[in-house]
């Protein structure tokens, strides 16, 4: 009974295993085939949480409590079941389609030369007066056009709370005047000035045209809250001449007294002079705006054209109209008064520009057509005039001649002068050197005489030093030699005694002494000993001189 009991545990923790064993492997199945979404690159997934399947099943991956998401409703009121406001990137994501429902969306790209403009979907309604909405995608508040632009990239956006516009740049029109938007550009040489359509309550900028300007760049601009005049930075001409009247071959017609002939046809600045002569004339005004000025000429003339149309144009003829009336015609032919003319007509030019906020670099007037009559009146006055003058001065160019060649005249002798004396002081240099050096040279000479003289002393005295020495060198040889016999004679006792040592000492080293004895009796037999000796000797010098001759002696001693 007891082993029956242990096999039935058995089987049924068996059962419990496999049967949780398919439950899991059943599950995984599922999530890597039904629940499993890939989203691609460039995409997103936006997500609807539909709630559990059957009242009495718990919520599943819900996004406050997994997902970290914030769950909103059209009016931005958090909800268990709804639209997730964030949405999932590209890759892997397991989501059961029985708690969710799924959309792949495309991500907003926007491109060089574009910007977006979005528009939120969810929120409070926007005060009255306002229709621009702070801050960014999923922070906004609001229901409205986002204040903020979005320039070149790629966005992840929620199409259900938020719409996006792309545009490039815009060209507002408005009669003279043209205003941009959206992508803008700013060259080098102009200035943007910027034009604010609602009130930023972040950078504090009012309504209205502002005085700070762009420099030149690229800026992203919402057409809903900026546009942006470009204003050319720098000077211009701007010329009022006379028509001339050609010949058919289009070459320029001139009268008798070689001025050019010009078409009365309304062209140039026409007025009469104060003694009622009728005058034309030539103007040319070097104007522009700075920086600073471009704001205030947008607001009083709309733009840089307006400005030559409305204040340069009508400056110019006015003043000099007014101005030349007061001259006669001959004043302002040439002479002070044609200067005074021009000095007085550029001063009142400026300060009509300075009061319209323009900036006048030059005011010049070119060419002043007098009438003939006149002209030759007083050309032929200035002729008389000038010829004097010429007379007056050929008789100073005469003078100054005359005085030129007295000059050049002085200049010869001086230049003879100081040759001559050059050349004395040269030869007295000269003389002077020569003396300096003959005189240096016996000098050089005694010198070297007494010089010589010395050495002859020094080497005399070194002759008889040196015999001396050889002298005394020889003297005390010999001495030492008899002091050495003597010692020799003293250490042997006589000198008898010292012969037999010199004797001794000058012997062969190899010398051989054999003692013979011959008694009484004895001579001939002792006589056989003292030949075989002898000729033992014989032999052995024998021996001693052929290894001599062969070599092998000398290998033996050595």
């Amino acid at each position: 009974m007891g082993i029956k009991s242990l096999f039935s545990t058995k089987g049924a923790i068996f059962s419990t295993v496999a049967a949780v064993l398919i439950v899991a492997l059943g599950w995984i199945t599922i999530e890597w085939t039904v629940n499993r979404v890939y989203v691609p690159e460039g995409y997103s997934m936006r997500l609807r949480y539909k709630g559990p399947p059957l009242p009495f099943l718990p919520d599943y991956n819900l996004p406050e409590s997994k997902m970290g998401f914030a769950k909103v409703d059209e009016n931005g009121r958090l909800l268990e079941r709804g639209m997730v406001r964030e949405m999932l990137g590209p890759g892997r994501h397991f989501r059961s389609f029985l708690y969710w429902d799924w959309d792949i969306i495309p991500d907003i790209v926007i491109r060089p030369g574009e910007v977006g403009i979005a528009t939120s979907k969810l929120g409070k309604d926007l005060p009255p007066g306002e229709y621009l909405v702070d801050g960014d995608l999923g922070t906004t508040k609001y229901k409205g056009i986002l204040r903020k632009v979005f320039g070149p990239g790629r966005y992840r956006v929620n199409d259900y709370a938020y719409t996006f516009t792309i545009i490039k740049t815009q060209a507002i029109k408005d009669q003279n005047q043209t205003k941009y938007a959206g992508w803008v550009v700013i060259p080098t040489g102009y200035v943007g000035v910027v034009t604010n359509l609602d009130n930023n309550p972040i950078t504090g900028k009012k309504i209205g045209i502002q005085n700070e300007v762009f420099p030149p760049g690229i800026y992203p601009t919402n057409p809903k809250e900026q546009q942006i005049d470009i204003v050319e930075i720098g000077f211009r001409e701007k010329s009022i001449k006379a028509n001339l009247l050609t010949k058919p071959d289009g070459s320029i017609m001139f009268d008798d007294a070689g001025e050019p002939l010009i078409a009365h046809d309304g062209s140039g600045i026409s007025f009469p002079s104060k003694d009622a002569f009728p005058i034309n004339m030539d103007f040319t005004a070097i104007w522009g705006i700075t920086p600073e000025q471009a704001p205030n000429v947008i607001k009083k003339f709309g733009n840089i054209d307006a400005i030559e149309t409305k204040v340069v144009m009508p400056q110019i003829e006015s003043i000099c109209r007014n101005t030349g009336s007061q001259y006669n015609a001959v004043d302002l032919l040439v002479g002070d008064t044609r200067q005074e003319f021009q000095t007085a007509t550029t001063e009142k030019f400026q300060k009509a520009l300075i009061e319209k906020d323009v900036t006048l670099l030059y005011g010049l007037v070119r060419h002043i057509f007098i009438p003939q009559q006149i002209r030759k009146y007083k050309q032929e006055a200035f002729v008389s005039e000038e010829l004097a003058l010429t007379r007056m001065q050929e008789t100073i160019t005469a003078e100054m001649e005359a005085n030129l060649r007295e000059a050049e005249q002085k200049v010869e002798l001086e230049a003879e002068k100081i040759r001559v004396e050059t050349e004395k002081l040269v030869a007295n240099t000269i003389a002077e050197g020569q003396k300096k050096a003959k005189e240096t040279a016996a000098e050089t000479q005694r010198i070297i005489a007494g010089i010589d003289k010395e050495i002859a002393v020094l080497e005399a005295q070194a002759t008889v030093v040196l015999g001396q020495a050889k002298a005394d060198a020889t003297r005390m040889q010999e001495e030492a030699k008899a002091n050495k016999f003597k010692l020799a004679v003293e250490a042997f006792g006589t000198s008898d005694a010292y012969n037999k040592w010199v004797f001794a000492d000058g012997l062969p080293e190899d010398i051989e002494l054999n003692l013979i004895f011959a008694g009484e009796g004895t001579f001939w037999t002792d006589l056989k000993s003292f030949s075989e000796a002898m000729l033992g000797k014989q032999s052995t010098e024998r021996r001693r001189n052929k290894m001599n001759k062969t070599g092998i002696g000398k290998q033996i001693r050595e």
